[in-house]
């Protein structure tokens, strides 16, 4: 790790901890996966939450071949009932659109269905980012998911948002604008379980 980043991990990993959530830091997102493998037992059923940086570490796929059974609507021909199902998964995997050097997590979804899985209904969660999601406060972090993460998934997605041709946030009014709903976890709430997996790679959006 290089020295600048590795103090920012260090730091986030510090507030994280701080703020009550469970942290391991890992060097290469492959150590990762296989950390996530072991702390997922095959009778679990897994939730996953859009996120470009687990589709990257290829453990959808991992968990479906070991016997999972696994829920993401990314991959599922009927979208609704792939969405009801994570809802209700043992496990939920996702990113977060940025964290902070103090330890919280921020996101904005468009319809909610991922930032509410986070917090709510599952026996664990785990937040899986890389270190180009770490953020020095939560106004650089708001910043980071209008003007670099919304308009990538708009891009992605090929909606027609006005940051999909600015690259930046116009706070619109689009039909299709997919920043709709902002979570702030601030602290791991009392008797819910967010483990949070730092990697030293600049992963997803």
């Amino acid at each position: 790790m290089g020295d600048f980043m590795d103090n920012k991990i260090i730091l986030a990993e510090k507030g994280l901890k701080k703020n009550g959530f469970k942290v391991r830091v890992f060097d290469k997102i492959d150590k990762a996966k296989e950390a996530l493998m072991e702390d997922i037992g095959v009778h679990e059923s897994i939730g996953f939450g859009g996120s470009m940086t687990l589709s990257e570490m290829g453990v959808y796929e991992d968990l479906k071949n070991r016997g999972n059974k696994v829920y993401w609507h990314w991959m599922a021909e009927d979208k609704n009932a792939a969405l009801k199902a994570a809802q209700s998964s043992d496990i939920y995997l996702s990113s977060t659109n940025a964290l902070t050097l103090d330890g919280k997590l921020v996101n904005v979804d468009g319809t909610g269905n991922r930032v509410s899985s986070i917090f709510y209904g599952h026996k664990r969660v785990y937040i899986i980012a890389g270190r180009n999601k770490i953020c020095k406060d939560y106004d650089e972090a708001i910043d980071r998911i209008k003007n670099i993460a919304a308009p990538k998934n708009a891009n992605r997605l090929n909606i027609d948002t006005p940051c999909k041709f600015t690259g930046k946030c116009n706070d619109c009014n689009s039909p299709n604008r997919i920043c709709n709903v902002e979570v702030v976890i601030h602290k791991n709430t009392p008797g819910f379980n967010i483990n949070v997996f730092l990697i030293d790679e600049d992963l997803g959006y």
